[in-house]
């Protein structure tokens, strides 16, 4: 086996596996938070244990943000090498005959819902980190809701979280059409339940979220 197929191969298991961290990240946070709508005492409950636990903490959350990272850069670096590799550039775009919006944007995605993750972590990882570490504030279990909550109050704030959850749904869609057409036909015919239920889970999950940061705007 070539060295530039054991590359390919590498890349896509590296992605693969980066992904599933994205995967496993934007589900576990959206179990926690439509429990603020459904239930908030759970959700304080929950919220209390994620911030105070530390293999959550200390290990989880690095990992899995550190996957993200991984998985963000290294798509945006193939797709920069994929148009640099593309000998024919379109000479004329004719709507999706040539390619989608998304598929000739994932750079941009990339970058927008990486830029909002990055945002959703200092709202609320560096804020935990700076209650309990900088500010050493007495330990308060019931703190959880009235937080989330006050970050809803702006609207600008909550447009950009509408904005970078649609662009996410939208990389994601994207990004499992792209994995089944590298696995092939025929295993995505044998997979076709999988594959729709991925591509209901990246509609649901940034719908969810949407659906979360509006409710708690207007029932402030």
């Amino acid at each position: 086996m070539s060295a530039l197929v054991k590359s390919s191969i590498a890349r896509k298991w590296i992605m693969a596996l980066s992904g599933l961290f994205l995967v496993v990240f934007l589900t576990q946070h959206f179990v926690i938070n439509i429990t603020s709508v459904i239930a908030p005492d759970t959700f304080n409950e929950w919220s209390h244990f994620m911030g105070y636990n530390p293999l959550v903490q200390f290990i989880a959350q690095p990992i899995l943000i550190g996957g993200l990272i991984v998985h963000f850069v290294m798509g945006i670096a193939l797709e920069i090498k994929n148009n640099k590799a593309r000998p024919i550039k379109y000479s004329k775009y004719s709507g999706n005959a040539n390619s989608t919006w998304v598929s000739r944007n994932m750079i941009i995605t990339g970058l927008v819902v990486l830029a909002f993750l990055g945002l959703h972590m200092y709202d609320f990882w560096v804020h935990e980190m700076t209650v309990k570490y900088i500010d050493f504030a007495p330990e308060n279990p019931t703190r959880y809701l009235p937080e989330l909550k006050e970050k809803f109050v702006s609207p600008v704030r909550v447009g950009l979280y509408v904005i970078s959850f649609i662009l996410l749904a939208m990389h994601l869609w994207h990004g499992f059409n792209s994995s089944f057409q590298s696995m092939g036909a025929k295993a995505v015919n044998k997979g076709e339940g999988l594959r729709k239920a991925t591509y209901a889970w990246s509609v649901i999950i940034p719908a969810g979220f949407i659906f979360i940061a509006l409710y708690h705007h207007f029932t402030h």
